[in-house]
Parts: C-alpha cells; structure tokens; sequence
C-alpha cells in the first residue's frame, strides 16, 4: 500500500517510524511519503491561503498548490482515494478503516485554516480513477488534518495482512465485524488493590470463558 500525506507541516508525520508502523514501513508492506505544500507555490512567501469571498474570518486554503501537490501524486496511478480532512466529513469508523485497507494509494489532504477551497474536492470528484473522501475523526474541530491523518493511517496499517503477528487478534477487538465494543481483559497478578479477576477467567473452562466474554462484550456495547 502506499500512502501519502501533503500538508505544511510534513514533519508532522515523524512518529510513522515507530511501533508497528514503523516495522511495516521497514518490512515494505507500506510506502509512506509526505509532501509539503508549500513545494507547489511560486510566490516569495510560499503562500498557500487567502481571505475567504464573501468575507467572514480565518484563511482558505488556495486551490492552486493543492491542485499542483496532488496532480503530482496521480500521474499514472491506476485508482487513488484522496482523503480530504474535514470536521464537515462523513465519521471515520471502523468499517472504512477496514475499506481502505485495501486501497492501493491513498492521500490524505491536511488542511489548515478555515479549510481548503471547496472546488479542489469537486474537481477530483470529475476524474474517474480518484475517489475523493471528505472525512472527519469526531465532533470536533482541530487545527489541522495532520492528527486526524495519523489517526486513519494507524486504524488502516494494522488491518494490513502482515501488519499485526496475531491476526486473530483483530477478530475479538472493539468494533469488530460484530459491530460491539471488546469485553474486558485482565492479567497477572490474580488480586491487586482489593480487586479480584473474575472467577470464571481462572476455571480453564474455555466454553464458560467464550460464554461470559461474549455476554460482557454485548453488556459494555449497550451501555456506552
């Protein structure tokens, strides 16, 4: 899989060298490049926003460099999901993390300010190998899409096969396939502070032990 990220910030995209995607970087089951912006801007200043029509506060981005930024990264690419980072997005879950997992190039747009110029992701829209995603993280704003890039990218890079040791592991996980949150784990030691694992953990009845975990993933899913 290869991923890109263009923002203004690219250093912003340091800690992909460590963990596990560190690992998955080293081992070539991903290609991860970051792009700065600012590269695709001609004037003195390296200018990438302006005042918005129509008045009102904050900073466009401009279309100009991000066209450049982009066009640079779809030249001879088969399909290309361009991720636009957004509060006004669609909500990043799970089952996209678990769609673009299979992506075989995906940009993500960083924007800054009071976002990027409306007609990048409608001109996108009009070429047929770019699906263009306009994405949010949560009911929240940030000061740019960086974060919320590393978010998606950490959700999607473990989901590639190679990526996890234990790929069974994803299958018990909070919103899995089964759609619930994980039901609670514990280890050693037995008592800490007064509180005790449950019982049944320690009886080495594997049906009983399934049982139970299924029923506390189902009670936590309802309640929260």
């Amino acid at each position: 899989m290869k991923l890109t990220a263009i923002s203004i910030f690219p250093e912003y995209f340091a800690p992909l060298e460590l963990s596990l995607i560190g690992k998955a970087r080293s081992q070539g089951l991903v290609n991860f490049s970051s792009i700065n912006l600012r590269d695709f801007t001609y004037d003195n200043h390296h200018t990438v926003d302006d005042t918005p029509y129509g008045g009102g506060a904050g900073m466009v981005m401009k279309p100009e460099p991000w066209g450049e930024a982009i066009d640079s990264q779809i030249q001879g690419q088969n399909v290309v999901d361009l991720v636009i980072l957004t509060p006004a997005g669609t909500k990043f879950n799970q089952r996209f993390a678990q769609t673009f997992a299979t992506s075989e190039h995906i940009i993500f747009a960083c924007g800054r300010y009071e976002g990027i110029d409306a007609r990048v992701a409608e001109h996108y829209r009009s070429i047929p190998s770019v699906r263009v995603h306009e994405i949010s993280i949560g009911d929240f704003v940030l000061n740019g899409g960086e974060v919320a890039a590393l978010v998606m990218i950490e959700a999607i890079v473990r989901l590639i096969p190679g990526v996890i040791g234990n790929p069974e592991s994803l299958l018990e996980e909070s919103h899995n396939e089964m759609g619930e949150v994980e039901y609670p784990t514990f280890t050693k030691p037995a008592t800490w502070r007064g509180l005790s694992v449950p019982d049944v953990l320690l009886s080495g009845n594997h049906g009983e032990i399934a049982r139970w975990r299924s029923e506390e993933a189902q009670r936590r899913s309802q309640s929260r």
